[in-house]
């Protein structure tokens, strides 16, 4: 009996470590647009990683044939979710709150980020993120959207001074 759960557990631990090899770097990407920080210095996104690597091996014994990389995703996402909405948004900034954003999609707030990274990085349906998120797939479309034109059409910067020529006193 003993052999056979030490069996189980070591087949358990293969299957998961080859699971981590092939989608962590992806996973770990996902987590990083989200987070928006620089990619080699990443430490919220490795953190939600972190996570939801250990949330998804403490279900790999009841996904019945899920994928597990859904499993995964879905919590990278809901944990990202909780702590960007919830947790910094009535701390100033530093107490708690995280730097500034730097990554690529910096412009874009959490739930833009959010939403533009399961759908179009992730390639996840609307109405899978709506059901996600527990928000109409309409405003899925239109948080999507209007992140889309976001990083197409930055904000202008300031206009330039305009230097006005001094009236002839002669």
């Amino acid at each position: 009996m003993r052999e056979r759960r030490t069996a189980q557990e070591a087949r358990r631990a293969r299957e998961f470590a080859a699971f981590v090899a092939g989608a962590g770097g992806r996973l770990l990407q996902a987590a990083t647009l989200l987070t928006a920080e620089a990619p080699a210095d990443n430490p919220r996104a490795r953190r939600l990683l972190t996570q939801a690597l250990a949330h998804t091996y403490a279900c790999w014994d009841r996904l019945h044939g899920e994928d597990p990389y859904n499993r995964a995703r879905e919590y990278l996402a809901t944990r990202f979710a909780h702590g960007a909405w919830h947790r910094y948004a009535a701390l100033p900034l530093g107490r708690g709150r995280p730097l500034p954003a730097v990554g690529p999609l910096a412009r874009l707030t959490p739930q833009e980020r959010l939403v533009l990274v399961l759908r179009l990085y992730e390639g996840v349906a609307e109405e899978q993120v709506a059901a996600l998120l527990g928000l109409p797939t309409e405003r899925i479309r239109t948080v999507c959207d209007r992140a889309t034109a976001t990083l197409l059409h930055p904000p202008r910067g300031p206009a330039p001074a305009v230097r006005r020529a001094k009236a002839a006193a002669s």
